[in-house]
């Protein structure tokens, strides 16, 4: 209060300046702050959001099937035709390029888990990725449902009921969005062919699916 003159009219008003000044000082740094927070909290849900994406792809990529072949083989396609002249097997050139798009996709899945996986995730993962360099065919059925366990709880979902008996996944089949998108193209719906080609587009970006090495 010593630093406060009410003696005269220029005291008062140089105190009233001096708190008005001090009170919007105050208030911007308040707010500065409250910005700061802000925007640090808008960065942390676009990074929360983008790896609940990518694990969200990886986990259509590599849980997409319940039924057929669950086992992912990791030949590449000189070794499927290497294997197909040694055995004499005829195999076919759909279904050889089927194997390797599921082994693709699984690859870029697992890539994606070991970055952005919790620490039990990455080890399943990694383990994965090790069977299928050393050309070790891998189920991921275990990865799978540690995925879906993450994802129901960071969306807030409750668990799976422990009376649900979910049967064993395995990586989805390609090539099923594409088929149908031909075939509504050539029975003339170009809106849903660029929808279903739009949708195709973006799954091939989520899941970075690749073909270097075969080519």
């Amino acid at each position: 209060m010593r630093y406060f003159d009410f003696s005269s009219w220029q005291g008062v008003f140089s105190t009233l300046l001096g708190l008005a000044v001090f009170t919007l000082v105050g208030v911007g740094i308040r707010m500065l702050m409250l910005l700061t927070i802000q925007q640090r909290q808008q960065r942390m849900n676009r990074q929360i959001n983008e790896r609940l994406r990518a694990l969200i792809a990886a986990y259509k990529a590599l849980g997409g099937s319940f039924t057929g072949q669950l086992e992912v083989d990791p030949s590449h396609l000189r070794e499927l035709r290497q294997r197909q002249t040694d055995e004499g097997i005829d195999l076919p050139a759909t279904g050889s390029d089927r194997m390797r798009r599921i082994r693709d996709a699984v690859e870029a899945a697992l890539s994606d888990i070991i970055l952005l996986g919790t620490e039990d995730q990455v080890r399943l993962a990694s383990r994965a990725a090790a069977d299928m360099a050393e050309g070790r065919p891998i189920h991921t059925a275990e990865l799978v449902v540690s995925l879906r366990d993450f994802i129901r709880e960071a969306l807030g979902l409750a668990p799976v009921p422990a009376d649900v008996q979910i049967p064993r996944q395995g990586p989805a089949r390609p090539g099923g969005s594409t088929s149908r998108a031909s075939g509504q193209k050539e029975s003339g719906g170009s809106s849903g062919g660029g929808g279903m080609g739009g949708m195709g587009g973006g799954m091939g970006m989520g899941m970075g699916i690749h073909h270097g090495d075969d080519e």
